[in-house]
């Protein structure tokens, strides 16, 4: 009778942080298509446009450098629930005020704020971690990024339609949303990491480079982390270029963008929310992610060299193993950390991501600032993507060669064959 009663107080607190990360991303999804035609209504020329989207870009990302492993070994110290909120309201302050900047300093300045509250998802992963057992971990992880997917099939579709009408009218509605968000967790969200587990919070534990070292000495994942680098690293240079890439070249607007990234969220649902559990008692995690890295790298060739704007939805449709590759990888190297370390793991996590998010946009928007004047079929236009497609050939090569470690199939005996 209690593990019965255990049991559905995992199931209903699995839904609540569910329905927060889909109500965090989907703010956030809002102002993916127009935000670039924000940066352009202060800038003269496509090329200033591009080096000042990746410098807003980068600014976030050095934020969340710094905050995210914070977040999460606070989360480790005094629990989820109270470090969740204070992350989601900062999130929704700040969205508020760049819904009303008036130059491209002022969106700098109120960027590097959203870039310390808005980490909030690695104290997500480390609830999700709490509530599930290692062998449910990898449908876990697959189904937050079902949520995640979920924010950002209804966010950039939304805000592309709003902000046809104006593009700072997305600001003011996920500025609400993530009010919204902070009002359900407040009343609903319960805490997920019960005293006798929380471990004590130190500014060394909270660097995020110790964090990062710490990842790097979990037993027989090592390589997997710069692994999971490399896949950021090739996604946020996609991301954060997409909206500027389409327009350039396909003369894209914020709606036909909020189409498009509607199209790459419900892709990602399905195979997360829906076909990851079944991926994993077909392939295993290891097969999944080697799987999920291939299929990525070609379509990074094929974005690259379409030329005709609807064949990218084609690509889209292919790349769907890519989607199952990072939750996969993520359920690897949670399974090697305990119970009291899961917040720093899955904040350091995201500081690889924040590392990514500093450093891809920069290189990107870099990229792109160099063959923005290029005539739209001209096949250098796709240099962004070529880049992408080299960094996750590197990525595939070095977990092959990972996998095929004794001490990595020993570490990793527990997981779905």
């Amino acid at each position: 009778m209690l593990g019965t009663l255990l049991k559905k107080d995992r199931q209903a607190s699995q839904a609540f942080i569910l329905i927060t990360v889909f109500l965090d991303v989907l703010g956030i999804g809002l102002i993916i298509p127009v935000l670039p035609a924000l940066v352009g209504q202060f800038t003269a020329s496509p090329e200033q446009q591009a080096h000042w989207y990746g410098l807003l870009a980068a600014m976030y990302g050095v934020m969340q450098f710094f905050c995210t492993p914070v977040l999460g070994a606070l989360s480790d110290r005094f629990g989820r629930r109270p470090v969740l909120l204070l992350s989601i309201l900062g999130l929704g302050i700040s969205l508020l005020v760049q819904a009303m900047a008036s130059s491209l300093l002022v969106l700098l300045l109120i960027r590097i704020v959203s870039g310390g509250t808005a980490s909030s998802f690695s104290v997500a992963n480390a609830y999700m971690a709490d509530i599930t057992t290692p062998e449910q971990r990898g449908k876990a992880f697959g189904l937050l990024g079902a949520a995640f997917g979920m924010g950002f099939i209804f966010g950039p579709m939304l805000g592309g339609l709003l902000g046809g009408h104006d593009v700072r009218l997305p600001f003011f509605v996920a500025a609400g949303m993530a009010m919204l968000n902070w009002l359900y967790g407040y009343f609903v969200l319960p805490e997920s990491l019960p005293r006798e587990r929380r471990s004590p919070f130190s500014l060394r534990r909270a660097n995020p480079f110790s964090a990062l070292a710490h990842l790097g000495r979990l037993h027989g994942v090592g390589g997997l982390v710069t692994v999971y680098a490399l896949m950021v690293f090739g996604q946020i240079i996609l991301q954060t270029t997409w909206v500027l890439y389409t327009g350039f070249r396909f003369g894209w607007t914020p709606t036909d963008n909020g189409i498009a990234l509607f199209v790459v969220g419900l892709v990602g649902v399905v195979v997360q929310g829906g076909l990851q559990g079944r991926l994993l008692h077909v392939f295993g995690e290891r097969r999944l992610v080697l799987l999920g890295i291939l299929s990525a790298t070609l379509a990074y060739l094929l974005y690259g060299s379409i030329t005709v704007g609807w064949m990218m939805y084609l690509v889209i449709f292919a790349n769907f193993l890519s989607f199952a590759a990072g939750p996969a990888l993520q359920a690897i190297v949670s399974k090697a950390a305990g119970p009291a370390e899961q917040g720093l793991v899955q904040g350091s996590l995201n500081a690889i991501n924040s590392l990514a998010i500093i450093f891809g946009p920069l290189a990107g928007t870099a990229i792109l600032a160099r063959v923005a004047h290029l005539p739209p079929q001209d096949w250098r236009m796709g240099a962004t993507f070529y880049a992408c497609a080299v960094l996750q050939a590197l990525a595939l090569l070095m977990a092959w060669l990972h996998f095929r470690q004794p001490a990595a199939r020993c570490a990793e005996a527990g997981a779905t064959e």
